[in-house]
């Protein structure tokens, strides 16, 4: 079994305060699973640790919801089961790696012959440029009631709509971790849409895209933003 490998990201500088964040992912690359199956090993991993932490499955004792963002997120990006967790949850799946020797997925159960696990500290917070990141898996971002507006709106409003919702998405990211933007740092983003659909997601039409943008803040890959996080959608990767 390897070691975890521990590094510090610095592939962005920048003049303002930055916040230190803990960072792990977890990935079976053994097992080739498609991105729809992201919620299976959600609810596989939560139900196993169910007892351990309400950050794994966003639910506490009671049975109430966690409805802060989701610190250990499922995902399956090109075909690899991954976990990513920040924050308290990077210590978590530390723990998962130790304890998990297969994946029981619907029936169908994975022996773990290879995991991999990297552990990190990565600076989020304002940048002194603009970055490039990319959805690796559909963003969605609108709820029932904002998706009948978009579908009547024309396309200028459409734009405008989207782009205060990805920054709304940003900055609900980083108050999750404690880090607030000065007076005169204001997140901004430029946003380019690739493809649109409309999905049914809890009996809900929810809008989903593709698409990447611009933003003046730096973020970890594999973050979600947006809606269902936990389940793998609106995953990001930063344009190199």
């Amino acid at each position: 079994m390897p070691a975890p490998q521990t590094s510090i990201e610095t592939t962005t500088l920048s003049p303002h305060a930055l916040t230190s964040l803990p960072f792990t992912t977890l990935t079976f690359p053994e097992i080739h699973l498609e991105t729809r199956d992201a919620h299976k090993l959600r609810g596989y991993f939560g139900n196993l640790f169910k007892e351990h932490s309400p950050l794994l499955h966003n639910h506490f004792e009671d049975g109430k919801s966690r409805y802060a963002y989701p610190l250990v997120q499922y995902k399956v990006l090109r075909n690899v089961p991954t976990l990513v967790g920040m924050g308290e949850g990077a210590d978590l799946l530390a723990e998962l790696f130790l304890k998990t020797q297969e994946l029981d997925i619907e029936g169908t159960v994975y022996p773990l012959f290879t995991k991999e696990i990297k552990h990190s500290r990565v600076a989020i917070g304002m940048s002194d440029g603009l970055v490039k990141y990319r959805f690796e898996t559909f963003w969605m971002a609108l709820n029932q009631e904002n998706h009948r507006v978009y579908m009547e709106s024309d396309e200028s409003f459409d734009f405008v709509l989207l782009e205060r919702i990805l920054v709304g998405n940003i900055l609900s990211y980083f108050k999750a971790f404690g880090h607030f933007f000065g007076p005169e740092e204001r997140v901004r983003v430029e946003l380019d849409i690739e493809a649109y659909r409309s999905a049914k997601f809890k009996d809900n039409k929810m809008a989903a895209f593709t698409g990447h943008f611009e933003t003046n803040v730096l973020l970890p890959d594999f973050i979600g933003l947006g809606k269902s996080v936990s389940r793998g959608f609106g995953t990001i990767r930063k344009i190199s």
